[in-house]
């Protein structure tokens, strides 16, 4: 009786080399590295770094067999885009712009893969090396020069649907005055330190949620209106917690939980909008006449 023979998946063939340029690549970013994760720790606004590597690896591994499955050819506009990785850490470096050398150590990955691998087997993982760029702390300058702005916006709003309900205020710049109560607008209230941890959510949930690209890029940008919104919800909330209960309920309790209301909040508005784009109308057929 013949026996069926069982052949064994098919596994990625992995040249030794990568691992040799790979340690030779964290060795020369080790110092950049370094100050990147310093930074996740000191900055709560980007403590959700500490996540983005592991999930942006667990992509590239999700698509190991089909990526066993690619053919691979080298791609030397992958050595152009090398060479100008490196002159991006270059400048960088020199010219102490964290930003820019940060942002070429997840260039140069790309391209390695781009380099080594060919076009066909990148564009399967390109997701996980854009995802990367999450955990890259935008300049300082960019920061600040938006805080401001939305910290305003979001009192304007709030102060819109406070006077709606009909709450006694009076509205200052950034601060809201009701009776017997002063609530500053400050810069975490402004909506950009929920931003960039919901952009890289947004991006994950758009990705996997959305059945082509212009939808996941809508769902994309949509994080940033909801941000906002959730901002807005998290003033509003504080100001008629201070006005209806106590201001020590405000500063104390609320205060506390208010991050978690904002992103418990954020997330069910994306989650709802991703459902609305997903969403397809169903078609009713005709009963065929007999």
């Amino acid at each position: 009786m013949a026996t069926q023979e069982i052949s064994a998946p098919k596994q990625p063939y992995i040249d030794k080399r990568i691992w040799i340029i790979l340690g030779l690549v964290l060795i020369v970013y080790l110092p950049v590295l370094i100050d990147l994760v310093t930074d996740w720790y000191m900055d709560d606004n980007y403590s959700h770094g500490f996540l983005i590597l592991p999930v942006a690896v667990w992509l590239i591994w999700r698509k190991r067999k089909e990526l066993a499955e690619t053919p691979t050819k080298r791609n030397n506009l992958g050595l152009i885009f090398i060479l100008g990785s490196l002159l991006l850490l270059i400048a960088g470096t020199a010219g102490a712009e964290y930003f820019t050398a940060r942002v070429s150590f997840v260039a140069l990955l790309f391209s390695l893969s781009l380099y080594m691998f060919g076009w066909l087997f990148t564009k399967k993982i390109w997701f996980a090396f854009f995802f990367m760029l999450f955990m890259i702390p935008i300049p300082y300058v960019i920061y600040y020069s938006l805080t401001f702005p939305m910290q305003l916006f979001a009192s304007k709003i709030s102060t819109n649907i406070l006077n709606a309900i009909d709450l006694p205020l009076i509205r200052q710049g950034n601060i809201i005055h009701i009776p017997n109560y002063s609530m500053e607008v400050a810069e975490a209230c402004s909506g950009i330190r929920s931003l960039f941890s919901l952009l890289a959510l947004g991006a994950l949930y758009a990705y996997f949620s959305q059945p082509n690209k212009v939808k996941a890029v809508i769902l994309f940008l949509s994080t940033i209106p909801i941000a906002i919104a959730g901002n807005v919800f998290r003033i509003t909330v504080t100001a008629l917690g201070a006005h209806m209960i106590s201001t020590e309920f405000a500063e104390g309790t609320l205060h506390e939980i208010s991050g978690l209301i904002v992103f418990v909040f954020s997330l069910i508005l994306l989650v709802i909008f991703g459902a609305i784009l997903k969403w397809k109308k169903p078609e009713f057929k005709r009963p065929v006449s007999g």
